[in-house]
């Protein structure tokens, strides 16, 4: 079947928004309410491991902090949803403020998308609130509608590695997944897109380079740009010096 849409994850494939931006928010929340708490870029590493930002809390205390009470009596859940939307606050705001950019060849890729009129959605753990800051501050007021389907946050009850997002989004579009390309930066995310059906191509970062990516369609460095090559670490891109809407849309259909 032919290549008919791109589906994209958000937090570290499109921008590297993790170490730069989700963990120093969650600091700033932290800092805010008089915890002593501080998520350094090692610790963040593993608490990636973990998807989804309240989820992520959560195994913190579990596994860090398992002493750790409620300073008045109080719902743990209710606790760690304000301290998530405090987090989520201190993360717009850096947004906001232009200091996370797309990473190299997205902006490119996402034109040439638009150009060819192929259908785009967004599959992402992270809240619809965080896609429409992101893109509106890194591509312009009206990017978020290049998107037919934005399934985001809690759309869908199970966060990644369970497929459950980008089966929402193949619904709603009304897509086989035959006919999609998924792109991801980590492991929780392959899994998520391959056994939802879909192809993926794997963009990884200085956080998730190490993981395993077995079964995953291509695997590169970053997407590239002319003057600015990826590197393709498993898989085959027939010499392409960058991720292409051509070159994808070619081998895909051939394969």
């Amino acid at each position: 079947m032919s290549l008919q849409a791109l589906i994209f994850d958000v937090d570290g494939t499109l921008a590297d928004t993790e170490r730069d931006g989700h963990r120093v928010a969650f600091n700033r929340a932290f800092d805010e309410v008089g915890l002593d708490w501080e998520w350094s870029v090692e610790l963040y590493a593993d608490l990636l491991s973990v998807t989804g930002g309240k989820e992520r809390i959560r195994y913190y205390l579990q596994r860090y902090r398992p002493d750790f009470q409620l300073q008045t009596d109080g719902d743990l859940a209710a606790f760690i949803a304000d301290l998530h939307g405090r987090k989520t606050r201190h993360y717009l705001a850096l947004l906001e403020s232009g200091s996370i950019p797309l990473r190299p060849g997205v902006e490119r890729l996402l034109e040439e998308v638009r150009a060819s009129g192929m259908r785009l959605a967004i599959a992402t753990t992270t809240t619809p609130e965080n896609v429409e800051v992101l893109l509106r501050a890194t591509l312009g007021e009206d990017a978020i509608g290049w998107f037919e389907v934005v399934a985001a946050g809690d759309v869908v009850p199970a966060k990644k590695p369970a497929p459950d997002i980008f089966s929402y989004a193949l619904e709603v579009m009304r897509l086989p997944a035959t006919a999609c390309l998924a792109f991801e930066d980590s492991q929780h995310g392959l899994v998520a897109a391959r056994d939802a059906g879909c192809r993926t191509l794997v963009t990884v970062n200085d956080y998730t380079r190490g993981q395993d990516f077995s079964g995953a369609w291509v695997v590169v460095d970053q997407l590239g740009e002319p003057g600015r090559p990826c590197k393709v670490l498993q898989g085959d891109l027939a010499g392409a010096a960058w991720v292409s809407l051509e070159g994808v849309r070619r081998l895909f259909d051939r394969q």
